[in-house]
């Protein structure tokens, strides 16, 4: 289990409309804290204003946009954005995109937060989904790869990169050699140079927010859940 260094009771809000907020809780739930991280599961405006930070869940982008906007959740999340740290996996990634390509017809309400480009879908349909071991530095013990689990994954296309917003850091990337055949979509540049870079990353952090394309949720390993609390939680609570 991961021990966290924590100077006060910390509570996460998972956004629990429609996806794996449960998993998310579960993972949360076993951290070995000094302080206890509380959980509470947002479905309401409510809920948000108790959370120090919130976490985005993976599951179906569109029907969660739905979800929040029928809640009267957009706003109030795009207002928590602002001030507190968000963590997107999957089609929570996308809902922290500043732009989406790929989306059903007529689109669907992004909250923003992250200034990169992502594409819905971007590894292939469910069948096409994929497991691979990423290497991590951040993580604890970084010697033993994270299982990334990647279904309906989206992929990063582009990053913006400006003076004006935080700058962007890439936690991990998918090796070209760990892309199933079957994958067809996306281009690489060998030298990791190319235009086509950012279609590699899999996880990445801007400021106080995050976003994984996978679903670190879906696995028994508990240390992105640390790494979010560690490095994107506490420091906003000094």
């Amino acid at each position: 289990m991961a021990y966290v260094q924590v100077s006060r009771n910390v509570t996460i809000g998972i956004l629990a409309l429609q996806g794996a907020f449960a998993e998310h809780q579960t993972a949360l739930q076993g951290l070995s804290c000094q302080k206890k991280i509380a959980v509470v599961l947002v479905r309401s405006a409510e809920d948000l204003p108790t959370c120090d930070a919130l976490i985005i869940p993976g599951g179906e982008s569109t029907t969660i946009a739905l979800l929040a906007k029928l809640a009267g959740l957009l706003e109030p999340l795009r207002t928590f954005l602002q001030k507190k740290p968000v963590w997107g996996t999957c089609a929570g990634a996308i809902l922290l995109a500043q732009a989406v390509e790929n989306t059903k017809k007529g689109g669907q309400e992004l909250l923003g937060g992250i200034s990169v480009t992502v594409a819905r879908n971007g590894w292939g349909s469910q069948v096409e989904s994929f497991e691979a071991p990423l290497s991590i530095d951040g993580l604890r013990d970084p010697t033993t790869p994270f299982m990334g689990v990647f279904i309906r994954a989206p992929v990063v296309l582009a990053l913006h990169r400006s003076t004006e917003n935080p700058p962007i850091e890439v936690i991990a990337r998918l090796p070209i050699n760990l892309v199933p055949k079957s994958q067809k979509l996306m281009v690489y540049d060998v030298d990791d140079s190319g235009p086509y870079d950012s279609q590699s990353i899999v996880a990445l952090r801007q400021g106080r927010h995050m976003l994984t394309t996978f679903h670190p949720e879906l696995t028994k390993d508990s240390r992105f859940h640390e790494y979010f609390v560690r490095t994107c939680v506490l420091p906003t609570l000094l």
